[in-house]
């Protein structure tokens, strides 16, 4: 580049867009972050309660070396900035015939809470279960998830190296039969087939490639003191010092281009010229032409979307289920509580999510502690919130947790509930869907786009782009597009 100290604007502050503009900033780029909601982290969000910030976003940080890396890369301790705190608890798993297992940090406590719940032939199962998705996990971390743009042939060499993985990856099945050959305990069967949603599939419909999911809860779990929106917020302070500038509240209307590459961002405020643009948004939003005819193919269709969500965020007092910091209430029959999701309507018998962060590390809270709901859904074009949806999600989820012993006072209202409508509006273009492609196909993996796109100085980070969904993943696309540009920008 002729200019020695190019003009970066990152289009929002999510994870992934934190990430690369901390990078993009220590390696000496002039950068400036655009975002029209009025602090950082993107999904990573909070609502106010009686109780102070409830998490509305993510609440499992996993994969802690990601980030670990970040800041030791830019010469910074993560522990100077913000505190993780290990949770010795993964989840804690209630079924309907009264059943209860807590998974652990420690492999050896998991095992022996399995073998004291469902015997000996489940831990010898879970076992092998432990070994083979950890094996995977290993396999295709370096080519799949370091990779800034991995390919087909590359994984199929890698499996070529190691032909024992074969029979693990059990690529000509889905999670749901894979899991059922594996476990002789369908209550195990909907535990590990649960992972899934996790990045947005269900498990009759996601490749049994995804049950490594479980590797990276499996490798530890932690919390982060003040709520997760803490990490984003540390993130964007440490690109600050090393001279990002951070816009909130700021609309982008479109990027412009000129001779084929990018020119300037427009925004509700002005125009800025451009040297280069990573957008940390929904890729269907660029596909679309929402920021203009000049950049739609920087993505193609990212369809069949993945699932969306009910998130109810609120303060209350619980009394009944002994809850932990992490649950999850399973439905009542596995074999069809997905099956509504397929027909684009609400789950009448779903699994339920709660995260009770005011009881991460065994604390016991007195009075109103805050709670994070979560109860999964399809997406949607729809950006008007549904009042008689919203009370017919709720009715459903009042009635599971009452019917399992757990009494909330209050119980979630209508005005703590983020619906799938809302999400739409809140990240334009993504119709609701929380992590962008569905992982459904065995290749689904490859279809979703990476950093570097075919618009000279347009880059791509986020949920929606590779490596996929989570915080981890995010922060992984982050990096993967920050190193993009300073290659492509000269920059050490």
């Amino acid at each position: 580049m002729p200019n020695p100290t190019p003009n970066i604007v990152v289009i929002g502050a999510g994870i992934g867009g934190l990430t690369a503009a901390l990078q993009l900033a220590h390696g000496g780029a002039r950068v400036t972050v655009l975002d029209s909601h009025d602090a950082p982290g993107g999904k990573m969000r909070t609502r106010p309660s009686v109780a102070g910030p409830v998490d509305a976003g993510p609440t499992v940080l996993t994969l802690k070396h990601v980030f670990d890396t970040l800041f030791h890369d830019v010469g910074a301790d993560i522990a100077d900035h913000v505190t993780l705190l290990p949770e010795p608890i993964l989840a804690r798993h209630f079924w309907p015939d009264g059943t209860q297992l807590d998974l652990m940090a420690d492999p050896a406590e998991s095992l022996r809470n399995i073998r004291d719940v469902f015997g000996g032939r489940a831990a010898q199962q879970f076992t092998t279960f432990r070994d083979q998705t950890a094996q995977l996990f290993d396999a295709f971390d370096a080519p799949m998830m370091q990779s800034q743009a991995p390919t087909l042939a590359g994984m199929t060499a890698q499996v070529l190296r190691n032909p024992a993985m074969i029979p693990a990856m059990q690529s000509h099945r889905t999670m749901t039969r894979a899991l059922s050959r594996r476990f002789s305990d369908p209550r195990l069967v909907q535990l590990f087939g649960r992972y899934a949603t996790y990045v947005g599939g269900v498990p009759d419909r996601s490749p049994a490639l995804l049950n490594l999911i479980s590797q990276a809860e499996g490798r530890g779990v932690w919390h982060v003191v003040g709520g997760m929106h803490k990490l984003a917020q540390a993130i964007a302070d440490l690109a600050t010092v090393h001279g990002a500038t951070f816009h909130y509240n700021t609309h982008v209307t479109r990027v412009e281009t000129q001779d084929g590459r990018i020119a300037a961002v427009q925004t509700d405020a002005g125009r800025i010229k451009a040297d280069a643009v990573l957008f940390n948004g929904d890729p269907q939003a660029l596909h679309t032409g929402l920021l203009g005819t000049g950049v739609t193919q920087a993505a193609s269709a990212q369809t069949p979307r993945s699932l969306s969500a009910y998130v109810a965020s609120f303060a209350s007092t619980a009394t009944g289920l002994p809850l932990a910091g992490h649950n999850v209430i399973f439905a009542d029959d596995p074999a069809t509580e997905y099956a509504p999701l397929s027909r684009d309507q609400m789950q009448t018998d779903p699994t339920l999510y709660i995260c009770a962060q005011d009881r991460f590390g065994g604390q016991t809270p007195t009075g109103p502690e805050r709670f994070e709901l979560i109860m999964n859904a399809s997406p949607t074009p729809q950006t008007t919130p549904d009042h008689k949806e919203a009370e017919t999600c709720l009715t459903i989820i009042t009635n599971r947790l009452r019917s399992r012993g757990l009494h909330l006072d209050p119980w979630p209202t209508v005005a703590d509930l983020t619906m799938p409508q809302d999400f739409n509006t809140v990240f334009p273009a993504s119709h609701g869907s929380l992590y962008g492609r569905s992982p459904q196909g065995l290749l689904a993996a490859f279809k979703r786009p990476t950093a570097r796109t075919p618009i000279a100085g347009l880059y791509l980070a986020g949920g929606g782009v590779h490596p996929g969904a989570g915080v981890p993943m995010a922060a992984l696309s982050g990096q993967h597009a920050g190193a993009a540009m300073l290659q492509d920008l000269h920059l050490t």
